[in-house]
């Protein structure tokens, strides 16, 4: 059954909500998280040098490294809908079909590639995405402009053999994507389809999910890594904004929006 309608997406909040919050100035970015965040995202983009960790690392873990018992890649650079979109997709089947999602790394799916396993990468607006990153990880517009940049040049090449979806188009309706990718790779994976009600199931997943990660005295972190949008971190986004649309960005901003636009062109 094909579904080409959309809804309203749940993966906001009105502006309303956030008036009123703290106008503290938002933390600096942490020297620290900043290094190994660089190091993260360099590293995992190349699978000579990230596959072997990440095999080693994940060894008990078959949903996070591909291999050839894997059915479906979903990834994404970080804070782009990894976990709606890999709840909402096997929510839909009916047999057992192991996914691999969440490394956030190239390395990962260029692997896949190469293994002829079907591959679906979501793709969100950099400056979207380098806001969540600075809120998230404490790192600079900067470091996350340039390794949302190095990911999805790393993938560009491989296009022909990747499904893109553009999150923007996923919330709205992520039941074109699941078809299309059954279309690319002659696969048969069931369609989940995009309604109201589905949806609420799957942020109900994902409030279990993130309930379940985070112990209650780690409240400060919890809202900075939980998988849906809160209202504080929303706010501290809005606060981080000026630095991201800083003049001395300009350049930086700009390759990335054409990488976007290239990833558009390739998109559901």
């Amino acid at each position: 059954m094909h579904n080409d309608k959309t809804y309203p997406a749940q993966l906001t909040y009105p502006a309303e909500q956030l008036h009123g919050r703290s106008t503290s100035p938002p933390p600096l970015p942490s020297l620290k998280e900043e290094i190994a965040y660089r190091v993260r995202y360099f590293v995992n983009a190349y699978p000579l040098l990230y596959m072997p960790m990440a095999r080693f690392r994940h060894r008990y873990s078959e949903d996070r490294i591909v291999s050839a018992e894997t059915d479906l890649v979903i990834e994404a650079f970080g804070r782009t809908g990894t976990t709606f979109a890999n709840f909402a997709f096997l929510a839909a089947q009916r047999r057992r079909v192991r996914t691999v999602h969440h490394t956030h790394a190239a390395a990962q799916v260029i692997a896949a590639v190469k293994m002829r396993i079907p591959t679906l990468l979501i793709v969100r607006k950099p400056e979207e995405v380098a806001l969540s990153h600075m809120a998230r990880h404490r790192v600079s517009a900067r470091s996350a402009l340039h390794a949302w940049i190095r990911f999805h040049r790393r993938v560009l090449p491989f296009r022909k053999y990747i499904v893109f979806c553009l999150f923007d188009r996923m919330i709205q309706n992520f039941t074109p994507a699941i078809q299309r990718v059954n279309e690319r790779f002659g696969a048969n994976f069931e369609v989940w389809q995009h309604t109201k009600e589905n949806e609420a199931a799957i942020f109900e997943q994902i409030k279990s999910r993130n309930r379940g990660r985070f112990r209650e005295d780690q409240d400060g972190e919890r809202k900075r890594a939980f998988a849906l949008p809160t209202a504080e971190r929303e706010a501290l986004k809005e606060q981080l904004r000026h630095d991201l649309e800083g003049e001395s960005l300009a350049a930086i901003r700009a390759q990335a929006n054409g990488v976007y636009l290239e990833l558009v062109n390739e998109a559901v």
